[in-house]
C-alpha cells in the first residue's frame, strides 16, 4: 500500500509541475455530449416513427442495438489509442497501427469462405477474433526483446514495435487482396462493407462491453502509474514502476480491445487516432482525465458517424468506416495544422 500511494503521489507531483492538470468539468462535459448524441441516434434514421405500434417499436430497437454497440465499439477504439499513443510515445499511433485489424480481417475473409450464406457473419466474428489474436501472437514473438527489455537499455520500444505492427500490416493487406480477388461474387459486397466498418449487427453483444469493462477498469486502476510512464520510462523505473512488466500489460489490453471491436464492426478508422488526441489538446495527458474523456467522446464520435451514415444519403446506408475517415482525415490535419 505504502509503493502505490508513493506512485500516486510522483504522479499527481509531476502532472502539477508539468502545469497540466484540468478540472473534472470537462470529463463531465464529455457525458453530456454523449447523452446528447445517444438521443440523437435513437431520435434520428433513414425511417420515420409515426407508423403502427410494432414497426415504431422495430425502428427504435435496431436503432437501439447499433447505439448501444456503437458505443462500445467506439470506447474501445478510442481507448486503444489512449493506451497505444502513451506505449510508443507517438501521437500518430492507433489501433491499427500494429497489424490487428489485418489479422482479423484475414480470419474472417478466411472463415466466410468454408461457411453456408446463412451463419456467415456469425462465423466473420469468430474468425475475425481468431485472426486478431494470431497477429497479436505474431505481434509478440517478434517483439519480445523489446518488449522485456528493461529502461536502462532501450529507453522506449515505440519504434521497434511501430516497425514490426507496420510489416505485419503489409503482410495481412497483401493476403487480403488476395482473398478478395477469389471470393466469390455473392461474398464480396459483404466482405467489403465489413473492411470498410459495419455497424449492422443483429444484437447487443454482451462479451464486447465485458472487455470495455475490464480494459477501461485496469486502466483507470494504473492512471497513476502511465502517468509516470508517460513522462519517460526511465522517470517510471527509479520511481518503483516496473516498466517492462507494465508495458507487456498496456499492449496487451489495447490489442485485445482493438481485437474486440474489429471482430464485431470490421476496420473503423481515426476514432483511435483522432479523439485521444484532441481530449490530449483540451485535457493535457493526465491520464486519470485523459482516459475515461477518450472512451466517452470516442463512443459520441462513432455514434455520431453512424447516424451520418444511416442518413445522408438515405435510404442507402454507408459504410461507417468511409464517414470516420471523411471527418477524421480533415479533422486531424486542421489540428496539425493549428498546432504548426
Amino acid at each position: 500500500m505504502r509503493d502505490v500511494q508513493l506512485i500516486k503521489n510522483a504522479s499527481v507531483s509531476l502532472l502539477k509541475k508539468a502545469g497540466i492538470s484540468r478540472p473534472w468539468s470537462m470529463v463531465f462535459s464529455a457525458v453530456l455530449i454523449l447523452l446528447v448524441i445517444i438521443f440523437m441516434g435513437l431520435a434520428c434514421g433513414s425511417a420515420r416513427c409515426d407508423a403502427d405500434v410494432f414497426t415504431h417499436q422495430e425502428i427504435l430497437r435496431i436503432r437501439w442495438v447499433r447505439v448501444v454497440m456503437a458505443c462500445a465499439i467506439g470506447a474501445l477504439l478510442s481507448l486503444s489509442g489512449a493506451l497505444l499513443q502513451l506505449l510508443l510515445r507517438n501521437p500518430l499511433a492507433d489501433p491499427y497501427t500494429l497489424g490487428i485489424s489485418g489479422g482479423a480481417a484475414v480470419g474472417a475473409l478466411l472463415i466466410s469462405f468454408f461457411l453456408p450464406i446463412g451463419i456467415v457473419a456469425v462465423g466473420m466474428q469468430f474468425g475475425a477474433m481468431l485472426g486478431a489474436v494470431a497477429s497479436i501472437l505474431l505481434l509478440f514473438l517478434m517483439a519480445r526483446r523489446r518488449l522485456f527489455a528493461p529502461p536502462t537499455m532501450v529507453e522506449a520500444p515505440g519504434i521497434g514495435l511501430i516497425l514490426t505492427g507496420v510489416m505485419i500490416a503489409s503482410g495481412f493487406g497483401a493476403i487480403i487482396s488476395l482473398l478478395l480477388v477469389l471470393s466469390p461474387d455473392a461474398e464480396l459486397r459483404g466482405a467489403l462493407f465489413w473492411l470498410m466498418g459495419d455497424l449492422d449487427v443483429d444484437g447487443v453483444s454482451a462479451w464486447v462491453w465485458l472487455v470495455l469493462a475490464g480494459v477501461g477498469g485496469w486502466s483507470l486502476l494504473r492512471a497513476p502509474q502511465l502517468n509516470l510512464l508517460a513522462h519517460g520510462e526511465a522517470t517510471a523505473h527509479l520511481l518503483g514502476v516496473s516498466v517492462p512488466r507494465l508495458r507487456l500489460q498496456v499492449l496487451l489490453l489495447a490489442s485485445i480491445a482493438t481485437a474486440a471491436a474489429v471482430s464485431v464492426a470490421g476496420a473503423i478508422g481515426f476514432i483511435g487516432l483522432v479523439v485521444p488526441h484532441v481530449c490530449r489538446l483540451v485535457l493535457g495527458n493526465d491520464q486519470r482525465r485523459l482516459l475515461p474523456a477518450s472512451m466517452l467522446l470516442g463512443a459520441a464520435a462513432l455514434v455520431l458517424a453512424d447516424l451520418v451514415a444511416r442518413t445522408i444519403v438515405a435510404p442507402i446506408q454507408l459504410p461507417v468506416g468511409v464517414v470516420t475517415a471523411l471527418i477524421g482525415v480533415p479533422v486531424f490535419l486542421f489540428i496539425l495544422s493549428r498546432r504548426a
